[in-house]
């Protein structure tokens, strides 16, 4: 994890790891999304919109992850001091923000057939849309603190204390009488009929490989400005 956390390293890691998880990814997911919308029959009591599972449940399951991978970042940090370690936490803001409003989106359009409403104040819906508005509060926090040039550790503090949302939206169809139905998939067994379960575990895999794709493309972005400023800034120094 230290000699990682050397951006020169890091940047020689993520040249070559970055195409291939994204196109790996993009392969899967076509892969599993065809799978799942055309060879898949319909669900006995769902019809149809059973086909939204292999959308909703991946991009869940990264809105979720994105903000774990922000609050074990922000932990590094903290603790250890990495220098990458807070530019990981925002290379995976937008991308865990972008999979979540899929979530929110993708599950209103199945909830309007499903329960006869596009949305309702139930415990899985309410936490998951509180997760939203925590990635866009902490992508402003961060773009601030690099604005105005104030201490790292203000947003990677956020970044650990929005954690407690996560297992609240985990177990959210557990403690509270929910509309949203109880987990399918648990320790060592599945709810999901196989015929399912097969094209989505392809299509978490394949949307999971875009994910991290997508956060090594952003890292190298916020590294290549944090390297462009410095210069900037030297040849300013040097020019006075």
């Amino acid at each position: 994890m230290h000699g990682f956390a050397n951006p020169k390293r890091f940047l020689a890691l993520a040249s070559w790891l970055t195409p291939l998880l994204l196109v790996s990814g993009l392969v899967l997911t076509a892969a599993a999304l065809f799978w799942g919308f055309t060879q898949v029959p319909p669900d006995r009591l769902m019809g149809e919109t059973v086909r939204i599972l292999f959308i909703h449940v991946p991009t869940a399951w990264l809105g979720m992850g994105g903000w774990t991978a922000i609050a074990v970042s922000s932990l590094v940090f903290l603790v250890w001091r990495h220098p990458l370690a807070a530019i990981a936490a925002r290379g995976a803001a937008v991308p865990g923000l972008v999979f979540t409003l899929i979530c929110l989106a993708t599950g209103s359009i199945w909830g309007r057939p499903t329960w006869g409403t596009w949305w309702v104040w139930d415990g899985r819906l309410t936490s998951m849309l509180v997760l939203a508005f925590l990635y866009v509060a902490y992508i402003a926090l961060a773009q601030a603190a690099e604005r105005e040039g104030i201490s790292a550790r203000i947003p990677a503090i956020f970044g650990l204390l929005g954690a407690i949302n996560i297992p609240i939206i985990n177990r959210s169809v557990v403690w509270w009488n929910s509309l949203h139905q109880p987990p399918s998939i648990t320790m060592g067994k599945s709810a999901i009929d196989g015929i399912f379960l097969g094209p989505l575990l392809v299509a978490v895999i394949g949307f999971s490989l875009i994910f991290g794709g997508v956060v090594l493309a952003r890292m190298r972005a916020l590294l290549a400005d944090i390297q462009a400023e410095a210069r900037l800034r030297r040849r300013a120094m040097e020019a006075d």
